[in-house]
């Protein structure tokens, strides 16, 4: 594998690999992983070159950052989080799609004393003494709804903020941002403080490309990074039957038929074309696939050093497929 090229995250945030690896996958979400597993899955993202690597409490509702942390100990690599829940004990009566969740009941709190609890908690949890990406989790209308959403959000946005902000600037956190899934929750957070960046996840792929309009304007004027999450639309664009966690949609079914078509026309495969698309755009730091095994890792590290055709991306274009201003790679 050619050697992945570094990023700075944000103005003073740490170096990320361009390619990182999103680790919910790890914590068994809708199919079990086991600990083996999950540990060669890092490994081989280790030797593969990959620095960067992605969890949150809720993942596995604290599994995911136990197996990243045992894995990562003694290695120099970059671990991003998230706040926004703490993990009391006691089993959920419902873990959703953590199939093998750990015996705590995740609570949103957005709070100044939440976050810090947050933070404490996922130190111990990844045995590290500082968190080097702490993004807000899930903060918006999406996950909480049109009228719980706005408190939550005004609730982040001053005391949740300002401990990220006293911690980014004591060095317990390196960068801080927020890991959602919709871009207007990032637009209003724009107007409350200095984010290193935003983890988007679904929102800019082969398949979608509105952010283009606002977001990443908005961005790039106030100096805030991207880093990608979803770039194969939850599978679809990886040979899955889901997109955004559901099925697959008439209109976009077609969609896939359509670039699966230009796709075959250049002997390109539709998921090295989705994983380039996504690190073409300059303020596109790192794109974060969610493997759940070494062969899919493998695979994956495959499409990312797949020479994609320069008149492959003009062809999409010319067919109404990809936006015209988006950018794509120069080889």
């Amino acid at each position: 594998m050619t050697a992945l090229k570094q990023n700075r995250l944000g103005p003073n945030g740490p170096l990320v690999t361009e390619l990182g690896l999103g680790c919910a996958s790890l914590a068994g979400i809708f199919h079990p992983v086991s600990e083996a597993q999950a540990r060669a899955t890092v490994d081989t993202a280790l030797q593969a070159g990959i620095g960067y690597f992605d969890t949150a409490p809720f993942y596995g509702h604290g599994l995911s950052e136990h197996r990243v942390g045992a894995a990562l100990r003694g290695q120099d690599a970059v671990i991003s989080t998230k706040v926004g829940r703490i993990l009391r004990p006691g089993a959920a009566p419902d873990a959703g799609a953590w199939v093998e969740a750990l015996p705590f009941t995740p609570v949103y709190d957005y709070s100044h004393d939440g976050v810090m609890r947050s933070i404490e908690d996922s130190l111990q949890r990844l045995g590290r003494d500082r968190i080097d990406i702490a993004y807000i989790h899930d903060i918006g209308t999406l996950t909480h709804g049109p009228v719980d959403g706005p408190e939550q959000f005004a609730t982040a946005m001053d005391g949740g903020y300002r401990a990220l902000d006293n911690l980014r600037a004591a060095g317990v956190v390196g960068a801080i941002g927020l890991g959602v899934n919709e871009t207007q929750v990032c637009l209003d957070a724009l107007r409350y403080g200095q984010w290193d960046a935003f983890l988007l996840a679904g929102r800019y792929t082969l398949l979608e490309q509105a952010p283009l309009d606002d977001l990443f304007p908005a961005c790039a004027s106030a100096g805030t990074d991207l880093v990608i999450g979803g770039p194969f639309n939850s599978g679809v664009l990886a040979g899955g039957d889901t997109f955004d966690y559901g099925t697959v949609p008439p209109p976009i079914a077609a969609r896939i038929g359509a670039i699966r078509a230009v796709c075959d026309a250049y002997s390109v495969d539709l998921p090295a074309a989705a994983l380039a698309f996504c690190r073409a755009h300059p303020l596109v730091k790192s794109t974060i696939p969610g493997p759940r095994s070494p062969e899919e890792l493998a695979e994956i590290i495959n499409w990312w050093n797949a020479p994609i055709p320069p008149a492959f991306w003009a062809t999409l274009k010319a067919e109404g497929l990809l936006r015209e201003d988006a950018p794509t790679p120069r080889n």
